[in-house]
């Protein structure tokens, strides 16, 4: 109210009437609920966009389509196409395969899916700080504390850990804790062979 002197937020939420406490719009509550269907998507010029919901399918698709390219937040891949003329006619969306959305904490370390966004990532890594000891969680306090300085909230919430490590950026912030940390990566080929 300018009367008053009281500069909150301008925008409300048409959904309960409460007021936004952050300039960042919210997520539309409709759309996470919503169920998920694997999708298969045309577009100009003969594009194709995938979204599988398993890995199986995931491998299948890869399986016929090599070349395509696999996206979740979609940064590197939209600049890529926007600003290097690169051409990718098949797209395959891993954002809603369950087990590369996996965060699990075991006794002696993480496990975190190819799909984990970096501000999923950020939260379990603050619980894990919160609720080990010290001396156990030198590893998950420099990731954090790396993650405090990537990017914005926007990009973090959609780009994927994955996603930084295959962009193999001589810039990235987080390949060389991966490093250094002595993390363990299990890559799965097309036809489901696994290695470490």
């Amino acid at each position: 109210d300018a009367t008053s002197g009281d500069h909150g937020p301008a925008s409300h939420s048409e959904i309960n009437g409460t007021l936004y406490n952050e300039k960042e719009l919210i997520f539309p509550p409709e759309l996470v609920r919503r169920n998920d269907l694997p999708l298969k998507l045309l577009g100009f010029g003969g594009i194709r966009w995938y979204r599988p919901l398993k890995l199986e399918a995931l491998l299948d698709l890869k399986s016929l389509y090599p070349n395509a390219k696999l996206v979740v937040g979609n940064t590197e891949v939209g600049i890529e196409i926007n600003f290097k003329n690169a051409q990718y006619p098949i797209l395959i969306s891993v954002t809603h395969v369950h087990e590369l959305n996996a965060m699990n904490i075991k006794e002696n370390g993480l496990e975190i899916g190819s799909s984990v966004r970096l501000s999923k990532l950020q939260q379990v890594l603050i619980k894990v700080i919160a609720e080990r000891d010290i001396h156990e969680t030198s590893s998950c306090r420099a990731i954090n504390e790396q993650l405090k300085w990537f990017a914005g909230k926007q990009v973090k919430n959609v780009a994927s850990v994955g996603g930084n490590i295959c962009t193999a950026s001589p810039i990235s912030d987080l390949n060389p804790l991966w490093m250094a940390t002595r993390t363990e990566f299990r890559i799965v080929d097309s036809k489901g062979n696994i290695r470490t």
